[in-house]
């Protein structure tokens, strides 16, 4: 753990540093051809501080994301992106408009290849797991779920929640006061399927239990999503709850158990049992 945070804190400063100078390069190109000694010749440094600002944040997105094409994609399209602005701006200076439409369909063409690398990976850009269990097999690469939680009178209440699967187990991550954690405390039978981020449903929904977690199993849970969704349950979740700690109490995290399916051969026979 402490090999990964000191990976981390020094790839994120060299990432932070790195986009800096790119950003200076680009917007005071006379102030740091001076600091650096390289004198003064606009378009040079405008392309310092473009490809400075690619390589920062392909650096930062690689603490954040974990496919490394993805990445890639991203870092060169912000810094094929900035030349090509540069190239516009900087007509003036030299070089000629083919050029700037040139860099400017790469940019596109680049564009295009990131948000299908994206929908490949379901827009999941952290880390995942694997699993054997049939029912979450189609959740490992899922981003937000269904939950269906019961009232006291029976009737549902459904909420999209972030999923992480590891292994043979899944967890979701809640809040203290929030209605499904009070609900799920009466009773821990719940449906869960694929939705939208909007909570639209998306396929097929299962039956499955819940049981909140303590201790050692309560911080593998937040490390698991915290590895699936490194910004938004790494930083914003997290920090939310932290600042609303009054009004919706702690973190809680819960296993979602599916509950086992039935195989077809045993239920034929089971009816057949039954008719007899």
């Amino acid at each position: 753990m402490r090999a990964q945070w000191y990976i981390a804190a020094v790839t994120t400063l060299a990432g932070l540093a790195t986009a800096a100078i790119g950003v200076w390069a680009l917007f005071d190109p006379r102030s740091f051809g001076d600091f650096a000694g390289f004198g003064f010749h606009e378009h040079f440094l405008h392309d310092v501080g473009a490809f400075q600002l690619g390589l920062g944040v392909t650096l930062l997105l690689a603490v954040l994301w974990s496919d490394a094409l993805a990445t890639a994609l991203a870092g060169f399209f912000v810094a094929n992106t900035a030349h090509t602005v540069n190239h516009v701006v900087d007509l003036d200076l030299g070089g000629s408009a083919w050029q700037a439409w040139a860099l400017g369909a790469v940019s596109v063409a680049i564009a295009v290849a990131l948000v299908l690398r994206l929908r490949q990976l379901r827009y999941v850009v952290g880390g995942v797991g694997s699993t054997t269990e049939p029912t979450l097999a189609p959740f490992v690469r899922q981003k937000t779920i269904l939950l269906t939680t019961f009232r006291k009178d029976g009737k549902p209440g459904r909420t999209p929640v972030s999923i992480a699967v590891d292994g043979d187990r899944a967890f979701v991550r809640s809040f203290e006061k929030s209605l499904k954690t009070r609900r799920l405390a009466r009773e821990p039978r719940v449906e869960f399927g694929p939705c939208s981020g909007f909570g639209t449903p998306s396929g097929t929904a299962h039956a499955g239990r819940m049981r909140r977690l303590s201790g050692q199993e309560y911080r593998h849970a937040a490390r698991m999503l915290r590895r699936k969704y490194p910004l938004l349950h790494g930083v914003v979740v997290p920090l939310t709850h932290r600042l609303g700690r009054a009004k919706t109490g702690r973190t809680v995290h819960f296993e979602l158990m599916p509950e086992p399916t039935r195989a077809p051969e045993r239920a034929d026979a089971d009816a057949n049992l039954g008719s007899g």
